[in-house]
């Protein structure tokens, strides 16, 4: 890419910029295709419960694996694909409150733990496992007090099982004081829920007799506050009662920003000037590195179309002299084929999930519509992967297009399924709600051989019967010698310093990333991402472009791989970040977490092999195509 390019793409992010970042969550610019709901006084709010999460073994479990206060019936919430894969079970219970209307101290049940319940609390409260509740949509927030000491409160999602005091004694959060704010419409007198938060107590109940039907606790004889009370202890034949609070709270904060207190749950305000600055120095660094590239390389075409006789040509080295060996199909053609058209199907569905990001309709109110997206994208994009492959492959004269569809069809599908398979396999022995159901498990697979499949073999067929992409000179019949070459261009050095800057590129925003995904935090800034998306693809780019350069320069054509290897080589350092970010960041103890930990990495890191990896071969095959169509050849 020339220097004109560069500043056009500057030109074009700074254009951008303002618009993305205005697209704030209180704009309620994330919020398409939800509707929000008018409530009336008295009208019925029933709470639902999702699953108990934990950021030490991140293995989610079912909200009645403990014993806690069941309904009648427990009935299912209907859940899309990408809540199952997430883990998210969503059931109702027991609850319920009335709009507009306070309780103090109501009982929910009451529950006698028996030693196999006292066991299961126990090991919830050790790997510090928090309750999700649902009111709405909107989540349960926990309100505390920021680390900076500043008067504005922070929020946790959901809230603690229990605790462990110093004694090793456990208690049980059994008291929860709920607050709902609303805000309300002042013609029609109808109110819109805009935050749902608790604060949970442990107290150890005290009555005189029980009656199911009116029980009459002496504990509740005004509203409680946590620390008050003598806490319930978890222990076996103990009978725990449960009771809740409820308060509603008019609120000037309107429905389309009610998610502001879910999407600033962390103190890192500020993450975006780093993010900027990131951005900056590498679009900084990649515009010298295109000058550079471009004062070189007109130098050299301007030197070669000067020669007036041939004496002259034999004088000169360098990429020239390899013109015909330039476009030699490399070892392996079919299977770098099949990589370069899997990576076509990942950009696609990149660049398609980021555009449905920024208008907001991957945004965190619609639970599971990200991993929704990106599983119906990448078997709708299959199309496009045949399509690349087979283009590719009859340039490099190959005749077997059908076996090179299946590899495009099967190769790192059945890879990622594999990996996939192994790890859900390890959930479903810790009985955890995160192991993807059979019907689910069924559901992907008929996506992936009654769709995705015959897509690719649509697109490579369409391919096949396009001409062949003609090569601008001729191929020798006989392969020229290779000369050696200094350690600094060495196949494995180079590659693995072209992985470098693409990895700097996403390196500060793929700690936020990892953040939200590990450590149960929301991630919504895609106008950062997105940017990040376009710097990542320039640097890949470049890289691969300049180190593409050096390699012909030293009379080395084999480049075919190497274009793919280099920048792809950057999910090596994606991988080895993801391993200091678990050593560093994460406080997993158990050995199943911390394989599935790795485990899921080594599919990102795949996938991020796959994707800049066919950026760089692209650009790559664009430049080598366009300096040889440029110098006069004899």
């Amino acid at each position: 890419m020339g220097s004109s390019g560069e500043v056009a793409v500057a030109a074009l992010l700074l254009l951008l910029l303002p618009w993305l970042l205005a697209m704030s969550p209180a704009d309620g610019f994330y919020l398409p295709g939800v509707a929000p709901r008018d409530f009336q006084k008295d009208d019925e709010l029933q709470v639902k419960v999702n699953k108990l999460s934990s950021t030490k073994t991140q293995l989610p479990y079912d909200y009645y694996f403990l014993d806690y206060c069941k309904p009648p019936n427990i009935v299912n919430s209907a859940e899309n694909l990408g809540e199952v894969l997430r883990g998210d079970r969503i059931e109702n219970s027991v609850y319920a409150f009335k709009m507009g209307r306070d309780e103090s101290c109501k009982v929910a049940c009451r529950t006698k733990l028996t030693q196999q319940a006292v066991k299961k609390f126990k090991e919830k409260i050790d790997d510090e496992y928090r309750v999700n509740m649902i009111l709405d949509n909107l989540p349960v927030a926990v309100p505390r007090q920021r680390r900076d000491g500043s008067d504005a409160l922070s929020y946790e999602h959901g809230f603690a099982v229990g605790y462990k005091d110093k004694d090793d004694k456990y208690y049980i959060d059994n008291h929860l004081s709920f607050k709902v704010m609303y805000h309300e419409d002042q013609e029609t007198e109808d109110a819109r829920i805009v935050g749902f938060e608790v604060i949970p107590s442990s107290v150890k109940h005290k009555y005189s007799e029980w009656d199911d039907k009116n029980p009459k606790l002496s504990t509740c004889n005004a509203q409680i506050t946590p620390g008050g009370q003598t806490p319930q202890e978890v222990a076996a034949d103990a009978y725990i009662v449960f009771t809740y609070d409820v308060s509603f709270q008019p609120s000037d904060i309107k429905w389309a920003s009610r998610w502001d207190t879910y999407l600033l749950m962390n103190d890192e305000q500020i993450h975006w000037f780093s993010i900027i600055n990131s951005l900056v120095i590498v679009l900084f660094l990649s515009g010298m590195v295109a000058m550079i590239m471009l004062r070189t390389l007109y130098r050299d075409i301007a030197n070669y179309n000067q020669l007036d006789n041939q004496d002259e040509a034999q004088e000169e080295t360098g990429w020239k002299l390899v013109h015909g060996d330039v476009f030699r199909p490399p070892i392996h053609s079919g299977l770098l084929c099949a990589y370069v058209g899997t990576g076509v199907q990942f950009f696609g569905m990149t660049l398609v999930t980021m555009i449905f990001a920024l208008l907001g309709f991957l945004s965190p109110s619609n639970r599971g519509a990200l991993m929704t997206a990106l599983v119906l994208l990448w078997v709708f994009m299959g199309l496009f992967a045949g399509y690349s492959s087979s283009r590719l492959y009859k340039m490099f004269k190959g005749t077997e297009w059908k076996k090179i569809t299946l590899k495009t069809a099967f190769m790192f599908p059945g890879i990622v399924f594999a990996i996939f398979f192994f790890l859900n396999a390890l959930i479903w022995g810790e009985k955890s709600s995160g192991a993807v159901p059979f019907g689910t498990m069924f559901a992907l697979v008929l996506l992936w051989f009654g769709i995705s499949v015959p897509l690719v073999f649509l697109g490579s067929y369409l391919g096949f019967k396009k001409p062949a992409i003609e090569d601008p000179v001729k191929t020798n019949k006989i392969p020229r010698q290779i000369p050696e070459v200094g350690w600094y261009m060495h196949p494995a050095f180079s590659i693995l310093i072209g992985g470098i800057l693409p990895f700097g590129a996403v390196f500060i925003e793929l700690f936020f990333i990892l953040t939200s995904i590990w450590l149960n935090q929301f991630y919504y800034i895609f106008g950062f991402l997105f940017i990040v998306f376009i710097i990542l693809l320039i640097t890949c780019a470049e890289i691969a472009i300049v180190l593409c350069y050096f390699q012909l320069c030293s009379e080395d054509y084999h480049w075919w791989w190497r274009a793919y290897l280099t920048a792809g080589s950057s999910a090596l350092y994606l991988f080895a970040y993801s391993a200091f970010y678990f050593f560093t960041k994460l406080d997993i103890t158990k050995f199943v977490s911390g394989i599935l930990y790795f485990g899921y990495m080594l599919i990102v890191s795949y996938a991020f092999f796959v994707l800049t990896g066919t950026i760089g071969f692209y650009a790559c095959f664009w430049f080598v195509r366009k300096i040889y169509s440029s110098v006069k050849i004899d």
